[in-house]
């Protein structure tokens, strides 16, 4: 089935937050619907700060342990970040769309306003924050806040719903030719 929006769409170039989540993948579903024939999404990953400081203080007691320790922590940030982009990248490439990464290390808010001031969008895509209370839904709740980003930004934000019952939004993403 064809998407009836898709020739129309305005949005060529579409900033796209998302680390893999379930909310997260509704708003991939989304941009990819949203995104203008031929258009290019940029991918945007934010890796938090807090991480520099997971060094296990408390039973990791010589600087080359904590090195170690360190260089494995990235070691395996790096390998969960190539695999959300090689896996968003097929779902871009199967729209005949184009896509770059943008890794950026920071307070996910703060990273994402800086480099909203350096590059110009015409639609940035988000997924909610999780909602709270829901049997199953446990881990991080990293998310942006979204009334910040509301405030600063002159990028159009498209704040994508979090899908009912732990299932992804999907939106129609098949393009015309």
């Amino acid at each position: 089935m064809a998407s009836e929006s898709a020739d129309c769409n305005p949005f060529k170039h579409i900033l796209l937050a998302s680390h893999g989540t379930t909310g997260a993948m509704a708003a991939e579903n989304m941009a990819l619907h949203v995104c203008a024939k031929a258009g290019t999404i940029d991918h945007l990953i934010v890796v938090p700060e807090f991480w520099q400081h997971m060094t296990g203080d408390d039973w990791l007691n010589n600087g080359a342990t904590r090195d170690q320790f360190r260089a494995y922590l990235q070691t395996e940030l790096e390998q969960e970040v190539d695999q959300q982009c090689d896996r968003l990248n097929q779902k871009v490439a199967a729209q005949a769309l184009n896509y770059n990464r943008v890794i950026l290390f920071g307070k996910p808010d703060d990273a994402l306003l800086h480099y909203l001031t350096q590059q110009t969008y015409d639609l940035l895509v988000i997924g909610s924050p999780r909602p709270g209370k829901i049997p199953g839904l446990s881990g991080l709740r990293s998310t942006m806040l979204t009334k910040k980003i509301m405030h600063v930004t002159r990028t159009a934000v498209l704040i994508v719903p979090y899908p009912k019952e732990g299932g992804v939004t999907h939106a129609s993403t098949e393009k015309t030719g």
